[in-house]
């Protein structure tokens, strides 16, 4: 079974696919930051490294798919394919910072990729609002995340939120993250626990 946690940055994607990992003896596939060779330069300079570290997710997010499906366990994955082609790729066009020549060729290299990928059993997304995202990004102190822009987050929470009410590739479970503190609070994280529960019953 493939598990898969969606949101902005910062809303707790990887902290809650951590939990979940150990409640449940799931497989975590997370998104590694520290060895991703382009993340710093993007936030330095967005539009010269757009387009590489779209390509560069793609190609990670492709490869995780591809094992996830062809593996026996269950597996909890930090941020999906989907994200990627649905949200940061157009925003990043839409700002001006990948040129359309750049964002067509990656949208044609996600189009064929997408043939090929089942989507998750089940998807949590993680909704939080602008002020929730950097007070998170602000307490777990990346250097590289310094720069990030109000208006980039801005943005990107409009366009999950109009992705997460078309999403018809399965369930989706929406936990918002405004009102709950599964870091800190166990009964909080019971309460994600059940909800998640409830969805899973639904799938056998």
């Amino acid at each position: 079974m493939h598990i898969a946690i969606a949101g902005n940055i910062g809303a707790g994607k990887t902290t809650l696919t951590e939990m979940l990992a150990r409640h449940y003896k799931w497989v975590p596939h997370l998104e590694e930051t520290e060895n991703n060779p382009y993340l710093d330069n993007f936030y330095e300079d967005m539009q010269r490294w757009s387009f590489n570290l779209q390509i560069y997710f793609l190609n990670i997010r492709f490869r995780q798919v591809m094992d996830i499906r062809q593996g026996t366990k269950t597996v909890i994955q930090d941020r999906t394919i989907y994200e990627d082609g649905f949200i940061f790729a157009p925003n990043l066009h839409a700002m001006g910072l990948m040129s359309s020549r750049d964002f067509n060729t990656y949208i044609k290299l996600f189009e064929l990729m997408t043939e090929f990928v089942q989507p998750p059993d089940l998807m949590v997304y993680l909704r939080a609002s602008v002020p929730t995202l950097v007070n998170q990004i602000q307490k777990r102190g990346r250097e590289y995340e310094e720069s990030i822009r109000i208006d980039y987050l801005k943005r990107l929470n409009e366009r999950y939120e109009a992705w997460s009410t078309k999403y018809d590739k399965g369930r989706m479970l929406v936990i918002d993250v405004d009102n709950i503190n599964f870091r800190d609070n166990m009964e909080d994280f019971g309460e994600v626990i059940n909800k998640i529960d409830a969805e899973l019953h639904g799938l056998f």
